[in-house]
């Protein structure tokens, strides 16, 4: 499953760029362009994104 739409919404919902995601995430500052032309993840990548994402959108609720 492509972690992509998670992304793209928490990017909006954050305000932040693609390349300042990238950097947090996995400090890659072209993960984010990358994915939108067709990279695939490792799994332990793609697992240790997806624990950043729950923490990150943790704090941003209300």
């Amino acid at each position: 499953m492509s972690l992509l739409p998670r992304i793209e919404a928490y990017l909006k919902r954050a305000r932040i760029s693609a390349t300042r995601f990238g950097r947090l995430a996995a400090r890659d500052p072209k993960l984010v362009h990358d994915l939108r032309r067709g990279r695939e993840l490792r799994r332990a990548t793609e697992r240790r994104i997806a624990a950043w994402l729950d923490r990150a959108e943790t704090a941003l609720r209300p």
